[in-house]
């Protein structure tokens, strides 16, 4: 397993980084420390989660049980400077997690005092907003987005908000780095240019939605990611298991995530399975196994990219974690383009 630079925070990390949001819910602590055990022996020394997992669903009751997990682990194996742990405070909206308020500077504080006790650590390496109060256009909402409810000075003034109280959070040793998920290019860029102004920290990186099936990072984002050093943290490079092949004929195996989200929060559409049937005949006519083939695709992008690698089996694990093996070649990128052409937006 290589290491990667994480943009400009001078951390090294894995090439890889895994995920662990069904821990505490379709996977039990002992399925999540064997996950973090076989991941650690392979090399990946990157860890994400968030306060609001697991998730399948989100419930009050089990709200940061999966940190809860990854500190008993941490409690029981030791090794916590070996690791580079990111956690995320969660955004508006989320009724289990504080009522749905909407993320201020004071409810970072106390939700970074929280996910320390839970994770049982000092600090937090990589501390991300799980999505922005305003409106936004991930988690599908692209089909009706519409940002002129937003009012840019308020946004300014909340902004500056978040970003005091962290240079506070990294100065008390809380926190080392601010980073951004599920964010727009225009908020990135507001977000860099009032930290440069204010002389406040700079946000690392950006955990957006990236796979074979949901490539909107591909322009705009793209060149922002590359000229500002902010890497992507892709997440659901599997597209919630729909590139395995295990859903093809939409199926819903049992013990899958669609028993519990049967549209996969609406990844699952008409137009969804002619694409996943156009990149499993590529995985096939090359002999590639078709999650390696989706997790090689997202490290082998023109930008910065460390593709988040989930599992509720070790079986599973094992497979994603192969992916740091296979390279893939000319022609079957050139065939990935082809579907892409043709399959362009499927959910």
């Amino acid at each position: 397993m290589q290491q990667v630079k994480l943009g400009q925070t001078g951390l090294s990390v894995s090439e890889i980084c895994l995920g662990s949001m069904t821990w505490g819910s379709q996977n039990s602590e002992a399925d999540g420390h064997a996950q973090m055990d076989m991941a650690l022996g392979r090399g990946v020394n990157f860890w994400d989660t968030a306060e609001m997992y697991p998730v399948n669903p989100v419930r009050a009751e089990t709200v940061g049980r999966t940190e809860e997990i990854i500190g008993t682990w941490l409690a029981a194996r030791g090794g916590r400077d070996g690791l580079v742990l990111a956690t995320k405070v969660t955004g508006e909206g989320q009724d289990a997690v504080r009522g749905g308020a909407p993320l201020t500077g004071a409810v970072m504080r106390t939700a970074v005092e929280d996910s320390l006790r839970r994770l049982q650590t000092d600090y937090i390496d990589l501390y991300q907003l799980h999505w922005p109060n305003r409106a936004s256009y991930h988690f599908r909402d692209i089909w009706h987005f519409d940002p002129r409810g937003g009012n840019k000075a308020r946004i300014e003034a909340h902004m500056l908000d978040i970003l005091e109280v962290s240079d506070k959070l990294i100065a008390e040793g809380k926190i080392r780095n601010i980073a951004l998920s599920n964010e727009s290019v225009w908020g990135a860029g507001r977000w860099l240019a009032l930290a440069e102004k204010h002389g406040l920290p700079r946000m690392a990186t950006v955990q957006n939605e990236y796979s074979l099936l949901c490539r909107q990072f591909d322009s705009d984002w793209a060149e922002l990611s590359t000229l500002e050093d902010m890497p992507l943290l892709a997440f659901s490079p599997l597209a919630t298991g729909l590139l395995t092949g295990k859903y093809a004929g939409d199926v819903i195996p049992d013990g899958s995530r669609r028993v519990f989200n049967p549209t996969l929060s609406g990844r699952v559409t008409p137009q969804v399975f002619p694409a996943v049937a156009a990149y499993l005949g590529i995985a096939a006519r090359h002999g590639l196994n078709p999650a390696q083939m989706a997790i090689a695709f997202c490290r082998a992008r023109p930008f910065p990219c460390i593709p988040i690698i989930g599992a509720t089996d070790l079986t599973q694990l094992e497979i994603a974690l192969g992916a740091v093996d296979v390279v893939l070649e000319p022609e079957v990128l050139a065939e990935i383009d082809a579907a892409h052409r043709a399959h362009p937006m499927p959910y």
